[in-house]
């Protein structure tokens, strides 16, 4: 009697997946930084260019989990290839935009498309390996968002400083071409057979479920004050230490680097330690970070305050992004395995809709204060956020740790 060796699977595939994840969230995070540069080229205000990052997330948090079910019957590597190539076309309408609107517009396209391959690779990533790889699969795909923001924006904001904002879009467009042509010969034709999509009705069910809802407000707050800060953090870094242009791409580097090694980070310790005291402390430091910010830029002359500045933003990436996993943990623990993925799709979804409030906060935070203020608006919705989970915690009667498939 002979045993048949069943070869695995080629992981091959998952790498053109993530090029396509890494081309969106290098779009994503980077027009934070080209803020000032953009505005003056399409004559208006910062707080006004803001908004191109306000609908952009609120655009993506509204239409992923809807055209996700709504497309649930249509071939999904199919609609894989027709997402990414619309991302890419829609980088070349933002690279060409004429007008702040015909730029608008196209951050419309880009969220539209991005919120539909998304949701959409993370589900066939668990299809293309062998069930014991799933966890494999999805840091593969999701990986490539955490070297966007550890990489990608970054180099977006170096290439955007010394070449102009728009080369950036062209760069990402050209990327999500090339991830494009990735799809198109790594992907096999019968690739998604059978994969299951949840309906919206499934999907509205999901947040029913007692204490879904809650941990997903912890997302949309810990999103709002990220955000709040984030969006203009050059505007910040100008006024409270006087760095600009190159040297924001630097402290945007250090912040990237620190946001990747808080990602592998959280996931660890929430192996080890459980979700809830990783996202209790990963909140109180990450709020601690944030108002420390506007003690510096309050206090300190801009030459004193770059040092503790850049050491609070290295701190922020750490606890921000570890933060991550821990509560991708948590929602998993509340729904149950059978519906990670549909939870984990509706935080992205918070995530977004966090990012857009957040946006605009920031926004009315310049309009009525200054630059320096923007730590504590960050802080105080971080605060909010613990407030939720502490109160969570107490009220919990689930298991102090889960594992993560990795």
């Amino acid at each position: 009697m002979t045993s048949t060796v069943v070869p695995r699977r080629s992981a091959a595939p998952l790498y053109w997946l993530a090029l396509g994840t890494f081309a969106i969230g290098t779009e994503g995070f980077m027009i934070a930084p080209l803020l000032p540069d953009l505005a003056g080229d399409l004559l208006v205000s910062v707080v006004q260019a803001g908004q191109l990052v306000t609908l952009f997330a609120l655009t993506y948090a509204l239409s992923s989990p809807i055209l996700t079910a709504l497309t649930g019957g249509f071939d999904r590597r199919k609609l894989l290839i027709g997402a990414m190539l619309a991302f890419g076309l829609a980088n070349v309408v933002a690279w060409s935009a004429p007008s702040y609107w015909a730029l608008m517009g196209a951050r419309i396209l880009l969220a539209i498309s991005a919120g539909l391959y998304v949701p959409s690779a993370n589900a066939l990533a668990t299809s293309l390996l062998e069930p014991e790889r799933r966890g494999t699969a999805l840091a593969i795909v999701t990986g490539g968002t955490s070297v966007a923001v550890a990489l990608g924006v970054p180099l977006g904001a170096i290439i955007g400083d010394r070449f102009g904002w728009r080369l950036t879009f062209a760069g990402v467009g050209l990327l999500a071409l090339v991830a494009t042509a990735g799809l198109l010969t790594g992907l096999a034709q019968d690739v998604a057979r059978g994969l299951p999509v949840a309906s919206l009705r499934e999907r509205i069910a999901v947040v029913r479920q007692p204490g879904v809802l809650t941990a997903l407000s912890i997302t949309l707050q810990w999103g709002t004050g990220a955000y709040a800060v984030y969006t203009y953090l050059a505007l910040y870094l100008a006024a409270a230490t006087g760095v600009t242009g190159a040297s924001v791409s630097a402290v945007l580097f250090l912040w990237g680097i620190s946001a990747a090694a808080g990602i592998f980070i959280g996931g660890t310790l929430t192996d080890r330690l459980g979700f809830r005291s990783v996202i209790m402390v990963s909140l109180g430091v990450l709020a601690l970070a944030f108002m420390s910010l506007s003690v510096s830029a309050g206090l300190l002359s801009p030459s004193r305050a770059l040092i503790p500045v850049v050491a609070a933003i290295i701190v922020w990436g750490l606890s921000a992004w570890s933060f991550f996993p821990a509560q991708q943990a948590q929602l998993i623990s509340i729904a149950g395995m059978k519906l990670a993925p549909v939870v984990l799709s509706l935080n992205a979804s918070f995530m977004f809709m966090g990012f857009s409030l957040g946006a605009v906060i920031g926004a009315l935070t310049l309009a009525h204060g200054s630059p320096a203020d923007l730590g504590w608006t960050g802080g105080l919705c971080v605060i909010a956020a613990l407030l939720v989970m502490v109160g969570a915690t107490r009220r919990a009667r689930l298991p102090n740790a889960v594992l993560l498939p990795h």
